[in-house]
């Protein structure tokens, strides 16, 4: 039968994972993700979906991370009645992260309002709630891995380990090719795959013989070394020594679920066997807490996890829930490892800490994931030697390291090896969830690696690509909410970052002056000139 595929997210972006798929009487979704990012690529959130959530039938999930889930109450709250589908690992990690998810915009949007009541300007609400991300998290029905299940309308699917975090999955599908000829059509929607010997995790795996594949290419333009677990620890014991031995705390910006409990993993394995020494570890997110109690209940699915024990505590690890213990973290000078969300630091509780350890040379912050163009931590990885937290000018003079051992994304020979066994995949292969210049470079790599270009697309945002049996795909973008152009340059940075880099460079160069007198002169030539252009 016929069917359509609308590219609502991830398409040349990291984050946004959303799929749109229209067959015949049956509409469903891949993943209904939150973009994130720069302001003007998150400010899709706030905006109308490219689809009418009344009309959806079905949402499929492939994992828990916001940027694949973090929109789902928004869709029941717009209206959306049909069945959510996902592994029992998956809701039970989306039973805390929806929820918090909620109260970060709550929290967020409650501060901005006290702004704009002050400068009179209209109050503006939450996309959603915690108490609707709660009612969304409870209506999720599990499936299981690898087992053949009817969606409706003669539609059936299964899932398939991943590899990328707990609960993961690739999703595939079959439907009839025509009411005529019997035959039947497969898709995989690969979500994001995980490397080969992940820590916790075992290797992802998935069908073969398909006639579409929809592929992630996070890090489709770059190799990563192959660490075994002992060559992993390895290589963080050189990272933890050498930041004890600088003298400062080590901050370690956390993602909630997955990256933090391989931490505590292996942070309690090396002290266990006295590789670094006994050091305070403080888990500040209790979010990453809740998620460490799911990966605890589900220890018995994970790989490298010998018999009962208990792998995410350790005498040396203190969970710290209430604000009020987080700020008494502040006694710390120096010898303390201190993990706290968020991952890209945009929020959460470690823009605290680094703002009170970023001046600090004896300091280090310690990135062990992917950071967003735009974000914080991708400001404080590019180098960039003054950042603004909370409005406040901070001086970087902090170590700052990333490792990228920890990822939960396969690399690009990973992902070409990954692609290989799931043909043949007879008419066509669609590169999503990556940058542009990424996307690219992953097309290149897959055709040298004598993949039939014919075979590969690149979707654009809101691009809706109409499949008829025996035809080549045909592609029709309409009023995207970004285009391809505005896209590219907003992922890198927008006006907001353009913005607080001039009011940092506006603070700097009225410092450099000798006088008031002088301070006074620069201003009043800068208001002389914002007025020329804005009459102009």
């Amino acid at each position: 039968m016929d069917f359509k595929i609308r590219f609502c997210g991830a398409a040349r972006t990291v984050t946004g994972s959303c799929y749109h798929v229209e067959l015949p009487g049956f509409r469903f979704l891949v993943d209904c993700g939150m973009f994130q990012g720069t302001k003007t690529v998150r400010e899709l959130n706030y905006g109308d979906f490219p689809f009418d959530p009344r009309q959806v039938d079905a949402v499929f999930l492939t994992h828990a991370h916001i940027d694949h889930s973090g929109l789902l109450p928004k869709l029941r709250k717009m209206g959306f009645d049909g069945t959510v589908f996902a592994t029992e690992a998956t809701r039970d990690l989306l039973s805390y992260m929806l929820p918090d998810s909620g109260h970060i915009q709550e929290a967020e949007v409650k501060r901005i309002n006290r702004r704009n009541r002050r400068r009179g300007e209209p109050i503006i609400f939450p996309i959603y709630t915690s108490e609707d991300a709660h009612y969304a998290a409870e209506a999720i029905s599990v499936v299981p891995m690898e087992k053949w299940l009817d969606a409706g309308r003669g539609v059936r699917f299964r899932y398939w380990n991943a590899g990328h975090i707990l609960g993961s999955a690739s999703v595939e599908f079959e439907f009839p090719e025509t009411k005529e000829n019997g035959g039947v059509q497969r898709i995989l929607f690969s979500g994001d795959v995980g490397p080969d010997q992940k820590a916790l995790q075992s290797d992802p795996d998935g069908p073969s013989d398909l006639d579409f594949l929809v592929v992630e290419s996070t890090y489709g333009d770059r190799d990563r070394s192959d660490l075994s677990a002992v060559a992993r620890r390895g290589a963080l014991k050189a990272e933890i020594q050498a930041a004890l031995k600088a003298g400062g705390n080590i901050l370690i910006p956390a993602f909630a679920v997955e990256r933090t409990q391989e931490l505590l993993f292996d942070l309690g394995t090396l002290m266990d066997e006295g590789e670094i020494p006994l050091t305070p570890l403080f888990l500040d997110s209790p979010l990453a807490i809740r998620a460490t109690e799911v990966f605890e209940r589900h220890r018995h699915h994970m790989e490298g996890v010998a018999g009962n024990a208990n792998p995410f505590r350790h005498k040396c690890i203190t969970f710290v829930e209430k604000a009020k213990e987080s700020i008494g973290l502040e006694r710390f000078q120096s010898g303390a490892i201190i993990m706290a969300a968020s991952g890209m630091c945009d929020a959460g509780r470690i823009r605290h800490h680094l703002a009170n350890n970023l001046s600090n040379p004896r300091s280090t912050v310690l990135f062990v994931g992917y950071q967003a163009p735009g974000t914080l931590g991708n400001l404080l990885v590019d180098g960039k030697k003054k950042v603004r937290i909370h409005g406040e000018e901070i001086q970087v003079n902090a170590r700052i390291r990333s490792v990228d051992f920890y990822s939960a994304h396969a690399d690009r020979e990973q992902l070409v090896d990954w692609i290989r066994d799931r043909f043949p995949i007879k008419r066509g292969i669609f590169l999503t969830h990556g940058e542009q210049s990424v996307i690219e470079a992953f097309r290149s790599r897959l055709i040298k690696g004598r993949i039939n270009p014919e075979l590969l697309f690149v979707p654009q945002l809101d691009e809706e690509f109409e499949i008829k049996p025996g035809q080549r795909p045909t592609r029709r973008l309409e009023s995207p909410r970004i285009d391809a152009h505005g896209l590219d340059n907003s992922l890198i940075s927008d006006w907001h970052n353009d913005y607080a880099g001039l009011l940092l460079e506006i603070a700097n160069d009225l410092r450099s002056l000798p006088d008031a007198d002088a301070r006074r002169g620069l201003l009043s030539a800068m208001r002389k000139t914002l007025k020329q252009n804005a009459a102009e």
